[in-house]
């Protein structure tokens, strides 16, 4: 698995959470746990003021919503499938955790 792979959520939230996207660098790939964020159901989450902060993809027809604010380390065993990659959409990704984890907002 890739930084940027995109899993099937196979957690109990997977109605609302379908996928999860892997954000973590691969110099870490030797360690047991990977950081991802959620891919939540853009039907679920509602209007997205932020965009920058929550951007929209469209994975395997479904449109779903970036979630930072819910990032988490979840063991590699428990990934589900690979079912693409937001490679291409790597610089918004990181926008958007460069604004969860550098900007000061006064």
């Amino acid at each position: 698995m890739a930084q940027f792979d995109v899993h099937r959520n196979p957690g109990k939230h997977k109605d609302t959470i379908p996928f999860i996207v892997v954000v973590q660098s691969a110099q870490f790939d030797n360690y047991r746990r990977r950081v991802v964020v959620p891919l939540v159901r853009s039907t679920a989450i509602g209007k997205v003021n932020f965009t920058t902060f929550n951007p929209t993809f469209k994975i395997s027809g479904l449109s779903v919503v970036l979630h930072p604010l819910e990032i988490v380390s979840i063991p590699v065993d428990q990934l589900g499938e690979a079912v693409g990659s937001l490679s291409d959409c790597s610089q918004l990704i990181v926008a958007a955790l460069d604004e969860l984890l550098t900007r000061a907002w006064k």
